[in-house]
C-alpha cells in the first residue's frame, strides 16, 4: 500500500477532477456511475483512507469535542461526563476527554501535564468546541494566566465552562448556584431535633466549598443556631478525607447530633469512621450530603442527600457548546432547585429524633 496517496494523486489517475474525487469520498452524491466506478478502483487499489483532518480542512469541522476535567475517578466527574459523551454522540460528535488531574486523584496519583497544556493541544487537535470543568476554575482565585488561556482558546473555537462564573473571562458559562439546597438540608435536619450540625469536606480556596459552608453558616444563624470552629472541618473530596475528618472531630471531642458532608463519598467515610469507634449512624449521629453521586441509595444506612441534578447539567453543556459551534452561542443560568432525598441516614424513616 502506498502511504503517500492523495487525493490528487486519485483524481490524475482515475481521469476524473478533484472535486469528483472528494464527492465520491462524501457519498457519492451527482457523480455519474462511470466515474464512481473508476474512483472507487483506485482508492481500493491503494486501500486509501481520508484523514479527518483532510475533511477538516475541507469543512472547517471535525465533528470533534474536547472536554476537560480534573479526575474522572470522582462520581461528580463521571456522570456529568457519561452525559456529556451520551448527548454529542447523538448529534453525531466523539468526544476527547482530557483528565488532567489537577490537585491529584482519588488513587493519589498526581497530573502529568498542565491544564493549559491540555487547552492547547485540544487546539492542535482541531476540535469544534471545549468543555471545561472543575480544576483551576473552581478555585476562588482563578490564575489570571489561566483564564487569558481560555479567552485566546474561545476567540478561535467555543469553549463552555460549566461552573460558576468567573470575572474577565470572556467563555460562555452553564451558570450555578453551588449552595442550593443547604438550606433545605439544614432546616430538615432541625426539624429531626438537631442543634449541633456540623460540616465536614471540601477544600479551603474553592469554590463549591466557599458557597456551600457559606450556605450553612446562614441557615444556622437564621435558626438561631451557632457554629463554633470544632463544628467544621474541610479535608478535600474523596472518601478517605471523611474518613480522617470525621476521625478528627471525634478525636478532640466535639459533641455533634448531625453533620453535613460536601458530597456522599465524604459522608461514607464518615460513616465507616463512626463504625470503626463503635458508634451507629443515625442513632449516634446523623449524617446528610449536600451531592448526590450514582450509588448512594446503596449504601448502608442510605444516604439522606442533595440530588443537583448532575445529568441534566451534562445535557445543558453539551447543548450550549453545539449551538455555540453553529453560531449561537449564550450563557445558562440554571435556575433548577436541588432535590432533597430522604433516606435512612438522617433518622427521619427509623423514627428517631433527638429531644
Amino acid at each position: 500500500m502506498d502511504k503517500q496517496v492523495n487525493i490528487y494523486q486519485i483524481a490524475k489517475e482515475s481521469g476524473v477532477s478533484v472535486s469528483t474525487v472528494s464527492r465520491v469520498l462524501n457519498g457519492g452524491m451527482h457523480v455519474s456511475q462511470r466515474s464512481l466506478d473508476k474512483v472507487n478502483k483506485v482508492i481500493e487499489k491503494y486501500q486509501y483512507t481520508p484523514s479527518a483532518v483532510a475533511r477538516a480542512m475541507a469543512s472547517h469541522y471535525t465533528k470533534t469535542i474536547g472536554v476537560l476535567m480534573p479526575d474522572i475517578t470522582n462520581p461528580y466527574f463521571s456522570a456529568l461526563f457519561l452525559e456529556i459523551e451520551r448527548y454529542a454522540l447523538n448529534w453525531g460528535y466523539s468526544v476527547i476527554l482530557c483528565n488532567t488531574l489537577y490537585g491529584g486523584s482519588s488513587h493519589g496519583v498526581e497530573n502529568l501535564m498542565s491544564e493549559i497544556g491540555y487547552l492547547q493541544m485540544m487546539k492542535e487537535r482541531m476540535v469544534d468546541g471545549v468543555i471545561v470543568t472543575g480544576g483551576q476554575l473552581d478555585l476562588v482565585d482563578t490564575p489570571a494566566e489561566y483564564i487569558t488561556t481560555l479567552n485566546k482558546l474561545h476567540k478561535s473555537i467555543p469553549v463552555v465552562i460549566v461552573g460558576e462564573r468567573i470575572e474577565n473571562c470572556e467563555c460562555l458559562f452553564v451558570n450555578r448556584n453551588l449552595g442550593g439546597g443547604v438550606a433545605s438540608m439544614v432546616c430538615h435536619l432541625t426539624a429531626l431535633g438537631n442543634r449541633r450540625i456540623g460540616f465536614i469536606g471540601g477544600q479551603e480556596g474553592v469554590r463549591q466549598t466557599s458557597e456551600r459552608l457559606k450556605a450553612y453558616r446562614e441557615a444556622m444563624e437564621s435558626l438561631g443556631l451557632d457554629v463554633t470552629p470544632d463544628m467544621v472541618e474541610l479535608s478535600d473530596y474523596y472518601t478517605a478525607d471523611g474518613y480522617s475528618a470525621m476521625e478528627r472531630i471525634l478525636d478532640r471531642g466535639t459533641r455533634l447530633q448531625a453533620v453535613i458532608a460536601i458530597n456522599d463519598r465524604i459522608a461514607l467515610g464518615a460513616i465507616r469512621a463512626m463504625c470503626d469507634r463503635g458508634m451507629h449512624v443515625p442513632k449516634d449521629m446523623a449524617v446528610v450530603s449536600c451531592d448526590k453521586f450514582y450509588d448512594s441509595e446503596f449504601y448502608v444506612p442510605r444516604l439522606t442527600t442533595l440530588d443537583q441534578q448532575n445529568d441534566y447539567l451534562g445535557r445543558i453543556s453539551i447543548m450550549l457548546l453545539l449551538g455555540a459551534i453553529a453560531g449561537k452561542g449564550e450563557d445558562l443560568d440554571i435556575k433548577h432547585t436541588p432535590q432533597l432525598v430522604i433516606n435512612e441516614s438522617c433518622g427521619v424513616k427509623l423514627g428517631i429524633r433527638r429531644e
